[in-house]
């Protein structure tokens, strides 16, 4: 056959071989001799032994190597893994055999990769928000939750109540290892402390002028909450968004409040009218309280300045009687005639005429003269 020749001829009577390999020689009986795989693999053993430290082995002994530097290459991957970075805004919580271990700054850290350890980044400068009673990223269009909202007053009035709170994270470790579900806990932490909040007071200082104290004791009480829980968190704000009676009685619940601000309208105003009647009133009594008292002082003291005179009179009168009737007559005849706007003229002294008496007094000279 022509593919026994070892040489690999094509021709017919040539000797044979040892080796009957078929694939011996090229299909076309003139080729050069195909590469022997052995050949190949050998070669390749020994320059893998020039490389390998001991300059040789066994063939199992490179096999073993080869599999010894995939391992270590594997481990020193598995290692790298450990880096980690913390921003300025986080810090790092690192676990080790599944318990908390250290808390690391911000900057490039290292701890066990994983299973051996863990590292749990948390930011804690960010402010949360939770809404509570109303869902909805625009504020001006909130979808309302009853089942949260809805809450009963202290005199068992339902108000619905929609409110925002605001939060930080003041203690990474307490936060992750000390409560599970911490955001679900600061919301039903606010929850809880508004209602109480709400089921301690009535319902109408809570719609008017007890908003900003519901705020001040829901924040206290939610604060003095999630410190007994050791949550490590801090609440920085509780902002009320509406509140307002059920959406089924708004309607005549506003009615009562127009009835109620024009009763407080007219009250101020009856107020107002009294305190300015009232001050007049007491100003015009207090004025002639004193005019009455100034009367008394003066017809006092003219009665007390007439008695003296008529003490001081008779006295006189006592010493003198008929010198002092004369002069009494003549003062009480000036002072009757002093009043009077006629002059009475004796014909019978000297003179002629009025001539010499002008002028008289009053419009006309002559008026009355006699």
């Amino acid at each position: 056959m022509p593919w026994s020749n070892e040489n690999g001829s094509g021709g017919g009577g040539g000797k044979k071989g040892n080796n009957q390999d078929p694939w011996g020689s090229g299909p076309q009986g003139s080729g050069p001799n195909s590469p022997d795989l052995e050949e190949l693999l050998r070669k390749s053993q020994d320059k893998i032994k020039q490389i390998l430290p001991g300059g040789g082995g066994s063939g199992g002994t490179i096999s073993a190597m080869g599999a010894g530097l995939i391992a270590i290459a594997l481990v020193l991957v598995w290692l790298a893994t450990g880096f980690y970075t913390v921003r300025n805004s986080e810090v790092g919580l690192e676990i080790l055999l599944g318990t908390y271990s250290n808390t690391t700054t911000p900057g490039l850290n290292y701890n066990y990769p994983y299973p051996i350890g863990a590292t749990e980044i948390i930011d804690v400068t960010t402010i949360r928000e939770i809404l509570i009673g109303a869902r909805g990223q625009n504020l001006s269009r909130l979808q309302d939750v009853p089942e949260e909202s809805l809450m009963l007053t202290g005199d068992e009035n339902i108000v619905d109540v929609d409110f925002k709170v605001q939060w930080r994270i003041v203690d990474a470790r307490k936060y992750v290892f000390d409560i599970q579900s911490p955001d679900l806990t600061v919301k039903l932490v606010a929850e809880s402390a508004m209602r109480e909040v709400v089921g301690q007071n009535d319902i109408q200082p809570i719609l008017t002028e007890l908003r900003g104290e519901v705020e001040s004791q829901t924040h206290v009480l939610m604060q003095a909450m999630l410190d007994s829980y050791n949550s490590g968190v801090e609440i920085t704000a509780v902002q009320l968004l509406e509140v307002d009676p059920p959406k089924q009685v708004i309607d005549a619940f506003r009615d009562v409040q127009a009835a109620r601000a024009d009763e407080v309208r007219l009250q101020n105003e009856a107020e107002a009218y009294a305190n300015k009647l009232v001050p007049e009133a007491r100003g015009e009594a207090a004025s002639v309280l004193e005019a009455a008292n100034a009367y008394k002082a003066q017809t006092v003291s003219l009665a007390k300045g007439e008695a003296d005179r008529f003490l001081k009179v008779y006295s006189a009168y006592k010493l003198a009687p008929d010198i002092t009737r004369k002069r009494l007559y003549l003062e009480t005849m000036e002072k009757v005639m002093a009043r009077t706007n006629k002059t009475i003229i004796d014909s019978s002294v000297g003179g002629t005429g009025v001539v010499p008496f002008l002028p008289l007094g009053g419009g006309n000279p002559l008026a009355g003269a006699k």
